[in-house]
């Protein structure tokens, strides 16, 4: 059970946990195509197919494990991939992932994230804490936050303990005493729990948890979340 007298601060996930994730990444790949469409056609249209997108950054990735916590760095390999792949101009990358990165970061929050960060933001010192490249005064959702972790420029990615102790540090609490609430059962709860935090699960889908241990408490949205602190 959820120990809301040991709570003295609180790291977010970000990506499905205050806005989905896919329907963002598809505009911003769309975007990134459009913007190839006429300087790369060739690498335009592989990006453009999902089979093929697919199958690519599925190389990329194989090919650049010491990548993995850099989604950023993985995107722009992908471009730079695809550029190379179909012998097209490579000096493109950046302005192609500057284009896919700007449209990444118009996301659609979910109706209750305002609402809830602002909820949380009058009782507890909050630190984002993600694997993703959400960049949060883009967002226009930073003043909420008094700390950023992100797996990017931490280095090291969740579920590693190091990166929830890391945000533990950062709020100037131990890490029993901080909660993290987020959407991926492995990467956010799994992983809260393994670092000695208290865990909120955010499960919208109603999936079934797949870890022996279970979160402290399951919740299907964030104002269910604030009513469980309330």
């Amino acid at each position: 059970m959820l120990d809301t007298q040991r709570i003295r601060a609180v790291t977010l996930d970000l990506d499905d946990t205050l806005w989905p994730i896919w329907p963002t990444i598809a505009r911003a790949r769309a975007v990134l195509c459009t913007w190839l469409q006429d300087k790369a056609p060739a690498a335009a249209a592989l990006l453009a197919d999902p089979e093929a997108a697919a199958v690519l950054r599925s190389e990329v990735v194989q090919a650049h494990p010491h990548l993995s916590h850099d989604l950023s760095a993985l995107a722009r390999e992908n471009i730079r991939t695809a550029l190379r792949r179909c012998g097209e101009d490579t000096g493109l990358t950046s302005g192609a992932f500057d284009a896919f990165f700007a449209e990444r970061q118009r996301v659609q929050l979910y109706d209750d994230a305002i609402a809830a960060l602002e909820f949380l933001a009058v009782r507890y010192p909050i630190a984002a804490l993600s694997n993703g490249n959400a960049n949060l005064d883009l967002i226009g959702i930073g003043a909420y936050f008094q700390a950023r972790i992100s797996a990017r420029e931490f280095g090291i990615a969740k579920p590693d303990p190091r990166i929830f102790h890391a945000a533990a540090e950062a709020l100037g609490v131990p890490a029993g005493s901080v909660l993290h609430v987020g959407d991926d059962a492995t990467l956010d709860a799994h992983g809260a729990l393994g670092a000695g935090m208290q865990a909120v699960w955010i499960n919208r889908a109603e999936a079934a948890w797949p870890h022996d241990g279970e979160p402290h408490a399951t919740v299907p949205d964030l104002t269910e979340l604030c009513r469980l602190l309330a």
